[in-house]
């Protein structure tokens, strides 16, 4: 198994996750496509873990931060690191050490990139992007919202902890209408599936629905960009 970067050849397996065998992913529509082009020319980072017979088995995406869902400065976050566990495809390649080496390469990418250090996300129930797992390669918690938990990893004495970017408001009220908030978040298949079903099961019920599209990368960068005017005024 080795680490390499993205390139063009394998963009297609990596827009769905390594799931180009599955019929369901697809529906999942062109979102992480769409946000890969927005986002690469911001600083994205992806490296592909590929085994011995070239089959591209795991993968992590990483942004810098000042371009994240997390307030912080000179730190890179981590997206998703995602290591291949169906049975179908390529099949169960969890527990192989490829999380570990991904995760490694990323850091070493990020230090001669300069940064100060590494960011992630992680969950506090056994599932997805686990922060008991960040934690055991050396990651400490700095925040948490619920069960969602922000970890760090920090390259340099001076590197200042994240912190998670919090709610201030809600969507104002539709009378006598059911409201649905959705958030295209690009980078996540998974996520963009829920959209694309719920969008299309809040259509079946007509204008007794009020569903609002949100993306939420424009929002956060949005949000930064005036932050950064109000500094400079």
């Amino acid at each position: 198994m080795e680490i390499i970067d993205l390139s063009e050849k394998e963009e297609g397996t990596y827009f769905l996750c390594l799931e180009n065998w599955s019929e369901e992913i697809k529906e999942a529509g062109p979102h992480k496509e769409n946000w890969y082009r927005g986002v690469k020319e911001k600083g994205l980072r992806v490296k592909l873990a590929r085994s011995e017979d070239g089959k591209i088995c795991g993968m992590i995406q990483y942004l810098p931060i000042e371009e994240s869902f997390v307030e912080g400065k000179d730190l890179y976050v981590v997206y998703c690191i995602w290591v291949h566990g169906y049975k179908q495809g390529v099949g169960n390649q969890q527990k192989k050490g490829i999380g570990k080496a991904l995760l490694a390469a990323a850091e070493q990418d990020v230090r001669d990139l300069g940064a100060k250090g590494l960011a992630a996300w992680g969950v506090s129930v056994p599932f997805f992007m686990r922060a008991s797992w960040f934690r055991k390669q050396g990651y400490r918690k700095v925040d948490n919202i619920g069960m969602q938990i922000l970890l760090w990893k920090p390259f340099t004495s001076d590197a200042v902890p994240p912190v998670w970017i919090r709610q201030k408001k809600t969507p104002p009220k539709v009378p006598r209408k059911v409201q649905v908030s959705a958030f295209r978040l690009g980078w996540c298949p998974a996520q963009n599936l829920v959209f694309e079903r719920a969008k299309r099961g809040a259509a079946e019920f007509g204008n007794k629905v009020d569903f609002q599209e949100y993306d939420k990368l424009k929002k956060i960068i949005s949000k930064k960009a005036r932050k950064l005017k109000r500094a400079i005024r």
